[in-house]
């Protein structure tokens, strides 16, 4: 009877082993995968990365950033015109964007619960997926016929169009994440609910909507076809906001796709310029906005 009892114990024992012996190796299975796939994902970008790395680091030097673009067919020159008007572009944009986008999420958050938030909402998911070249086109009919010319006012508007729905997406996504209990601990004390959103449920959301921020930003940042309908470029300094102003994306497409070796060298620099002025941002709102 003993015997018996062992021998069932001991079968149970060796389908318990071979049960959790399939189980570990479907985890490293798994966990293996997952690997796979993470160095899959990060391949391209480091890949792109490197090769830009590799292609605009000869072509960096003080001229770059110090002077204007040469002539076409002669050495030297650089893009200091673009960056100074990128930046420009980018404070125009953000002076538009983000105050409208963070209303817009506050508003799909805290108050979008009937037909007219769900109509935004739906309005938002559209705009996120129109192309920037459409954005270009409307800008320029809008706006640029409007004022007879082509200016940085319209780009700023231009960038601010496509800044609007990511703002807005990532700022409500954000204060969702806010635990109700928050809201309704501020409510009880018998705050108002606009302040309770000012001053508990945003700043509690702060670091995800300056991340957020900063992404829409990263994403205007080398936005090229907007910028030719509207900014259209400049080879000289810009005295007006009311006048065509240079910027990097477009200096790069136009030195990307011209014959001359020393304007495709600099188009090389030119992106990994814009690759570090969106790091500089980005690390710029973390230290900022980081917890002490």
């Amino acid at each position: 009877m003993e015997s018996v009892l062992e021998s069932v114990k001991e079968q149970k024992m060796n389908k318990l082993n071979a049960k959790l012996g399939r189980r570990r190796a479907f985890s490293f299975f798994m966990v293996g995968l997952t690997i796979l796939s993470m160095i899959l994902a990060l391949t391209p970008l480091f890949s792109i990365l490197g090769y830009v790395l590799v292609k605009g680091i000869p072509a960096l030097n003080v001229a770059f950033f110090t002077e204007l673009p040469a002539p076409p067919g002669e050495a030297g020159g650089g893009m200091a015109n673009g960056i100074v008007g990128t930046f420009t572009l980018i404070g125009l944009a953000s002076l538009i964007g983000v105050p409208v986008g963070l209303m817009a999420g506050v508003f799909l958050s805290e108050y979008g619960r009937n037909r007219f938030g769900k109509l935004v909402s739906f309005l938002t998911d559209i705009m996120l997926g129109v192309p920037s070249i459409v954005v270009g086109i409307v800008v320029y009919a809008l706006v640029v016929l409007w004022m007879g010319g082509f200016s940085a006012y319209a780009g700023g508007v231009a960038l601010a169009f496509i800044m609007i729905p990511a703002v807005t997406r990532t700022t409500e996504e954000m204060l969702k994440l806010v635990p109700n209990h928050i809201r309704e601990a501020g409510l009880a004390l018998g705050i108002p609910k606009w302040r309770v959103i000012m001053l508990i449920i945003l700043p509690t959301a702060l670091r995800g909507i300056i991340t957020g921020i900063m992404l829409a930003v990263a994403r205007v940042s080398g936005e090229t076809a907007p910028l030719l309908f509207t900014a259209f470029g400049n080879m000289y300094w810009n005295q007006s906001l009311n006048e065509p102003i240079a910027s990097m994306p477009v200096l790069v497409f136009n030195y990307a796709i011209s014959p001359y070796a020393e304007w495709q060298a600099q188009a090389w620099a030119g992106a990994l310029t814009l690759i570090l002025i969106v790091l500089v941002l980005n690390v710029s709102a973390r230290l900022v906005t980081r917890k002490r």
